[in-house]
């Protein structure tokens, strides 16, 4: 399985070249190529979540693309925002194995040798048994190791991007839960502990957050590739700091850099959200 910190390419849909994400896209374009980070878009996407309709990359060659069809998104004029992903990925010279299940790539967090998701897929794949989903989705993913964190029913989408993220193979980066619901915090500690992962909390602040599915305060969705992080940012100074030592502390030797992401948080996503990142060894149209 190739993890982000293996990735060395990054796309991005040309939905971000819209007017209203214009600042954002420059500040964000800036940062990539002050880090050397090799990036190109997406064309013709309908909206900017690529990770959730691209493909999960499985080897240097092989990709598994899922059927993205959230229930979030089934009303008349959210229809029109789906993504071909599968057309997506054919005009970047690449082609995936096609499952039949229905994934979002945001709830897919990956180690060397294990996936973690937010259980919402049950929901999502309702039509089969939670047996015969777990044996496709290791078979999808040529993996074993397959493991499942609760879904808190208050975010509709139940992304696990975030929620969790590795570190490596043992330990995973979490949000700070102090101010959820005890019955939650145990059960989503309890699904770690089952899964033999450690774990390290950093700061998560979403609740006052106006319109409240805004995704201010929630570090975790970080952009991680080969060597470098970049952390999404909120005018928060105090947590902001907070979030970035936090990180520093945690992947040392990583290069973490920061990004001001309010104009994406406000709709719901912030980094690992609007990329698409992925391992190659040559890149034709890169910048």
């Amino acid at each position: 399985m190739i993890t982000d910190s293996e990735t060395n390419f990054l796309y991005l849909a040309d939905s971000l070249k819209k007017e209203k994400y214009s600042d954002f896209l420059t500040r964000f374009k800036i940062v990539l190529e002050e880090n050397s980070i090799p990036y190109d878009f997406l064309s013709s996407t309908k909206d900017i979540w690529a990770v959730d309709y691209m493909p999960i990359q499985i080897s240097a060659v092989r990709f598994v693309k899922f059927d993205y069809n959230p229930d979030y998104l089934q009303n008349k004029t959210q229809r029109k925002t789906i993504s071909d992903g599968d057309s997506i990925c054919k005009t970047t010279g690449r082609t995936a194995k096609q499952s039949k299940l229905i994934v979002d790539g945001g709830n897919v967090i990956r180690s060397t040798d294990k996936i973690i998701m937010c259980d919402k897929v049950f929901k999502e794949n309702s039509n089969l048994s939670e047996k015969e989903l777990i044996k496709q989705l290791k078979d999808d993913f040529e993996i074993e190791k397959l493991y499942f964190v609760p879904w808190d029913k208050s975010d509709y989408i139940g992304h696990a991007d975030g929620m969790v993220r590795f570190v490596d193979s043992n330990t995973v980066v979490i949000n700070d839960y102090s101010r959820e619901k005890p019955e939650y915090q145990r059960a989503f500690r309890m699904a770690l502990h089952n899964a033999g992962l450690d774990w390290k909390e950093i700061p998560y602040n979403p609740y006052d957050n106006k319109p409240y599915t805004s995704a201010r305060g929630i570090y975790l969705n970080y952009l991680q590739m080969e060597k470098t992080i970049i952390v999404p940012t909120f005018q928060r100074e105090k947590e902001d700091e907070e979030a970035i030592t936090k990180l520093r502390e945690i992947f040392k030797g990583k290069n973490i850099i920061k990004l001001e992401s309010n104009v994406i948080a406000d709709r719901g996503g912030i980094l690992n959200c609007i990329t698409w990142n992925i391992r190659t060894d040559k890149e034709k149209n890169g910048r």
